[in-house]
């Protein structure tokens, strides 16, 4: 059994008018998303600004309606009618800016003892102590307790967000775009704490990103989103070694590769692609620039290609 599990996930946001505001069309954001997580792995979403990533993130976790499918996490659906499954406690959200996410005006105290006092009935001082220890899992100093957000850097600003979300001990995280925000020089530091405390947890990670070359570094399996559908789904050496969809071929072409041996290969590659995306974007995409259904490549491997008859 998955320890998470999308079933043709859809989620269509009405577009309204006229006189009376009635919905005049949809636009469909998450078009018929699938896929599954193991727990203590990590699943890269993948695609550019516009492609339903973040919705979909979003929906696992309740923050956007679901419009058809199913979202099962540990054999429960999420989503089901009637008396809805609080997944608050396991699930739990990263976002993309770390100073935006918390609040200015509180001190790290409150920030990351918010979910605690939602669901823990803990006094002050047992309160101070959980705080003071995740600081210390996070890497900050438990003098970091009465400073306010502006006070860090992006990086620990973004460790304390991770504190929070850790706070209640959750299963899965969903992290959207956890570090395009920082400096370059910080990625690399953020990634490889989120990595140490993933094991030390056992925690399952949704990693949500626009760049295939921060997903091949974090992710165990990747799906590839363009206008609310896959293009392409599989294991990291599927996506990074076999690409067969021309928009999965242009985004891991658009990775710079800092061996310069390689530049020139790389360059040729790119341009390759490009060829093949002039002359055979029909053979990717129907009328409407949509991408087609899913076919199976492999057991891992599937491509969203025209089906042939």
């Amino acid at each position: 059994m998955a320890f998470l599990k999308v079933e043709d996930l859809k989620v269509h946001f009405p577009i309204r008018g006229g006189l009376f505001n009635r919905k005049i069309g949809a636009i469909k954001a998450v078009d018929g998303v699938s896929f599954e997580i193991e727990q203590g792995k990590t699943y890269g979403l993948v695609g550019e600004s516009g492609s339903g990533k973040t919705t979909t993130g979003r929906a696992i976790v309740g923050l956007n309606d679901i419009t058809e499918g199913k979202v099962t996490y540990e054999g429960d659906e999420l989503n089901k009618k009637g008396k809805a499954i609080d997944p608050r406690r396991d699930i739990q959200m990263i976002f993309q800016d770390p100073y935006s996410s918390l609040n200015p005006k509180k001190r790290v105290l409150d920030i990351i003892a918010e979910p605690l006092r939602n669901y823990e009935k803990l006094s002050r001082q047992e309160e101070k102590n959980r705080v003071h220890e995740l600081l210390e899992q996070v890497g900050l100093s438990p003098e970091s307790i009465l400073k306010y957000p502006h006070e860090f850097s992006g990086g620990q600003r973004q460790r304390i967000g991770v504190a929070r979300a850790i706070a209640l001990k959750p299963k899965l995280i969903i992290a959207d775009e956890p570090v395009s925000a920082l400096d370059v020089s910080v990625q690399a530091q953020v990634l490889n704490f989120m990595q140490d405390i993933q094991k030390e947890l056992n925690l399952t990670y949704l990693f949500i990103s626009h760049d295939l070359g921060i997903v091949k570094h974090m992710c165990d399996e990747i799906g590839i989103m363009y206008k609310g559908r896959y293009v392409e789904s599989g294991t990291k050496q599927d996506i990074f070694n076999n690409p067969q969809h021309i928009y999965t071929k242009r985004l891991v072409a658009a990775i710079p590769d800092i061996d310069p041996k390689k530049r020139e290969e790389k360059k040729q590659f790119r341009q390759e692609v490009q060829t093949e995306y002039e002359q055979s974007y029909n053979d990717y995409f129907d009328n409407e620039g949509l991408a087609y259904g899913l076919q199976s490549v492999s057991d891992t491997h599937l491509v969203a290609l025209p089906e042939k008859g």
